[in-house]
């Protein structure tokens, strides 16, 4: 998923309940952002609001 210059590659284990997303920019690894969820897959809302946050921390 690519914004604002960045692109976010979620990573997850629904065993582990715990997933992270890889933030690049420009093809360099900037930040990894881990995180829990619950249920058989990831909620999309959830994914959503961490990008965001994420791009309004740094572009801020």
């Amino acid at each position: 998923m690519e914004r604002d210059g960045y692109i976010f590659d979620i990573e997850y284990s629904v065993i582990q309940q715990k997933g992270a997303l890889h933030v690049y920019r420009d093809g360099v690894l900037m930040d990894e952002v881990t995180f829990r969820f619950t249920g058989k897959k990831l909620n999309e809302q959830q994914i959503e609001s961490l990008i965001d946050h994420y791009i309004e921390q740094h572009n801020g």
